[in-house]
């Protein structure tokens, strides 16, 4: 289980948890799988390939993963039913599934496989906190973008903000925005930038997944502008967080990205709504300006909002061209 944990920390946080899988043959032999993100293999099926790939034989084998294997069919199908066509006799799994595509241990004991859980539940659990909760709460993962000079301001007094960071950063950004399912920023910023909020890649060219661009506010949007003109911008007229979140849960977004500004940065992080931070640090100083978070209402130290190194998928700190990639969660590792 320890192996597995350890694969699942070389996956992508986001709309599904991190999940790693070991198999072990009866012999000792061991290989591991990990989720590395939406619609690619499951840690348990990624581990049976990787298996048979090194001539194990699976059905003497015991198969370990962190979280209770998947019994329903999205993107890939259930690992249920892989587990069963391989012939695995024992799996033993971390933590329980409570979401609504649980119940993949009683389907595999139904079937007569060997099945325990609970080893090493409290890692499992601590390594997706905040996904779970976002789960819990029906809304998406948040991931909070900030690009920001070494002083923290987004914009200089003039409100130019093009561009503080690299040409490394936004390529890294932009490979970000082609992993969620969604992008929002305030009306403020439609306005003062008028962004097309889509992922390209280095030359340009539109990757092949493309987010959906929201915005949060009551303003109407400029006339003419590029997300006015988008038939797939929703215009959530709120400042409610928790409302916003909602609506955009219902309307099947899994992870929402938020770029800001500084004030819709702020709200988020009032509302403990962000589960993860990428902030990507330029070495500028521009001294007055805009202040990369707004709104938070912080009067003591004692107040501050808690953020943790997170290594997961990236270093929690890893250069890019000039600038400096921080990344955080808000909690639970």
């Amino acid at each position: 289980m320890a192996a597995a944990l350890t694969a699942a920390r070389d996956g992508r946080r986001g709309a599904n948890p991190l999940v790693g899988a070991t198999i072990r043959a009866a012999e000792g032999r061991t290989v591991t799988g990990r989720h590395l993100g939406a619609g690619t293999a499951h840690a348990e099926v990624d581990a049976i390939a990787a298996a048979r790939g090194a001539g194990l034989d699976l059905t003497t084998s015991t198969l370990f993963v962190t979280l209770e294997p998947c019994s329903h069919t999205g993107r890939t199908g259930p690992c249920t039913e892989a587990i069963r066509d391989a012939g695995i006799p024992e799996v033993v799994f971390a933590l329980p599934d409570t979401t609504e595509v649980g119940g993949g241990g009683q389907i595999l004991a139904e079937a007569g496989v060997r099945v325990r859980s609970g080893l090493r539940a409290e890692e499992s659990a601590e390594l997706n906190a905040r996904w779970h909760r976002a789960t819990a709460e029906r809304r998406p993962f948040v991931t909070a973008k900030i690009a920001q000079s070494l002083d923290g301001k987004v914009a200089a007094a003039d409100r130019t903000s093009q561009w503080i960071t690299s040409a490394a950063s936004r390529i890294h950004a932009h490979s970000l925005r082609g992993e969620v399912d969604a992008i929002l920023i305030g009306t403020g910023t439609v306005s003062d930038d008028d962004p097309r909020l889509s992922a390209r890649g280095e030359d340009g060219e539109l990757l092949d997944s493309q987010p959906v661009p929201v915005v949060l506010g009551f303003s109407d949007l400029p006339a003419g502008s590029t997300l006015a003109a988008n038939p797939a911008t929703v215009h959530l007229r709120t400042h409610d967080v928790a409302a916003a979140l909602r609506e955009l849960h219902d309307r099947g977004v899994r992870h929402l990205l938020v770029e800001g500004g500084p004030r819709v940065l702020g709200a988020f992080f009032a509302a403990d709504a962000v589960d993860e931070v990428l902030c990507y640090q330029a070495p500028v100083l521009l001294g007055p300006g805009l202040p990369s978070i707004a709104g938070l209402d912080i009067a003591t130290l004692a107040e501050a909002v808690g953020l943790v190194p997170d290594d997961t998928d990236i270093p929690a700190v890893a250069r890019l061209g000039p600038d400096v990639l921080l990344h955080f969660t808000t909690g639970g590792r």
